[in-house]
């Protein structure tokens, strides 16, 4: 046990007193119970065996968690507690001596504890049932041998319990202390099995091992989300509230310049295959559904993945990710690769994007700047309104006839047909570069 003496022994040598003379008697009895103490102490020494052998009994019937760690390793438990004794007990003896090496041990247990998942309320309650034993026995043995001076013992009684609460102490402060270390190796190591997950570096006969430590199915399909703001902010306040089905939940993870959440998806209806089901056979309506729940600030760029099979295809899911945020234009928006092939074919060639640009719009940039935005939007309108110049032309707040004179000059000015499918594929492709690849 730890010094428990130590005040009194400074008492006793310190300055001469010039307190009354019940000081003096106080001091003369402290005297008295520290030898006592010593020779109940060193008769204790003598029979640890037995003591820790009642010790480790009433650990296995009095705490459920202690039971659990003497029935796995019986032997290494009664090493270590008969290793407490020792250095606490002859700590009452030669408290100089022994008190580091009883803290060391305590600390050691700390630590072991902690790392065995074994609750600190039951390592405390164990120290404290190690010192009410021994306290006990210190009173028993003296009574046996020594029953005028049983007395004596409560000179030092507070001191004992003193005691036993510092080492209580310095088991907390190790177990704590080793708890926090876990916890971030834990959450190192999942940030570590993430990043590989999403970079596509995590080795196949890995992936057993990071689906139990992530909490996923090595063989489910999922979809990576990727989340971005005009200005920089500190990691995950940008990460929009992902609410799932079924309780599942997406795994976040801080990247340079964007969020990126792994999100599982379900298997699809219940045939019993665990395929997905007739009315999603790639699973669009749930990533649809994702991308309405993914509600976007201002500003804030999102881009969601098609939706791959197995933990092996996440690299490639953030890929996709990454081209659909890409795609986002620079208000702000959510973009569903699924759903804006073209815009992800422009932006994953931005060479190709620009150089088609260039030979289809470039034409136009002859114009005054206001009558070329003229052409543009009214082409955009045109597009947008599946090719209806009636449409378009209530977009644009003019008559359909303006509508059509303006795409015959476009037609003129650029030498593309529109109602020639293959102009009107490089028109939209070009239109869609110039908006993308010009932010």
């Amino acid at each position: 046990m730890p010094q428990v003496v130590r005040s009194r022994i400074r008492a006793l040598h310190g300055p001469p007193s010039v307190a009354p003379l019940p000081h003096r008697f106080r001091s003369l009895a402290g005297r008295e119970a520290v030898t006592v103490l010593h020779r109940a102490a060193r008769v204790l020494l003598d029979a640890l065996p037995e003591l820790t052998d009642r010790l480790v009994e009433a650990l296995r019937e009095q705490e459920p968690a202690y039971r659990t760690v003497i029935e796995a390793a019986p032997a290494e438990i009664w090493q270590e507690v008969h290793h407490s004794l020792r250095h606490n007990v002859a700590s009452l003896v030669r408290p100089r001596e022994c008190r580091e090496a009883a803290h060391r041990t305590s600390r050691w247990i700390g630590e072991t504890r902690a790392a065995e998942g074994v609750p600190l309320d039951a390592v405390l309650h164990a120290f404290r049932m190690g010192g009410a034993m021994v306290w006990q026995d210190l009173v028993d043995e003296t009574a046996r041998r020594h029953p005028e001076d049983i007395r004596l013992l409560v000179h030092v009684a507070a001191d004992v319990w003193n005691f036993v609460d510092e080492h209580c102490g310095v088991v907390a402060e190790a177990y704590r202390r080793t708890e926090r270390r876990l916890a971030w190796r834990r959450e190192n190591r999942q940030r570590l099995m993430t990043a590989a997950l999403l970079d596509g570096t995590a080795r196949i006969a890995d992936l057993p091992d990071v689906a139990a430590a992530l909490g996923l199915e090595a063989h489910g399909r999922y979809a990576v989300l990727a989340v971005a703001t005009a200005h920089r902010t500190p990691h995950g306040t940008d990460r929009p509230p992902l609410v799932l089905a079924g309780g599942r939940t997406a795994l976040w993870h801080s990247a340079d310049g964007a969020e990126l959440a792994i999100v599982p998806l379900e298997d699809g209806p219940g045939d019993g295959t665990g395929e997905p089901g007739p009315w999603a056979p790639d699973g669009r309506d749930e990533l649809a559904s994702l991308a309405a729940a993914s509600a976007a600030a201002p500003g804030t760029r999102i881009g969601i993945s098609s939706a791959v099979e197995g933990l092996a295809a996440i690299g490639d899911a953030r890929r996709l990710a990454d081209t659909a945020l890409r795609a986002c234009p620079a208000t702000g928006g959510t973009i569903l690769l699924d759903e804006h092939l073209p815009a992800a074919l422009v932006v994953s060639t931005p060479a190709l994007g620009t150089a088609l640009a260039d030979r289809v719009l470039g034409p136009l940039d002859r114009l005054d700047p206001a009558d070329r935005d003229v052409l543009i939007g009214t082409l955009t309108a045109w597009l947008d309104s599946d090719g209806s110049a009636q449409r378009a032309g209530a977009r644009l707040y003019c008559h359909r006839n303006t509508v059509l004179n303006r795409l015959r000059r476009f037609e003129q000015l650029t030498g593309r047909c529109l109602t020639r499918p293959s102009d009107a594929v490089e028109v939209s492709l070009a239109l869609t570069a110039r908006r993308l690849l010009a932010e």
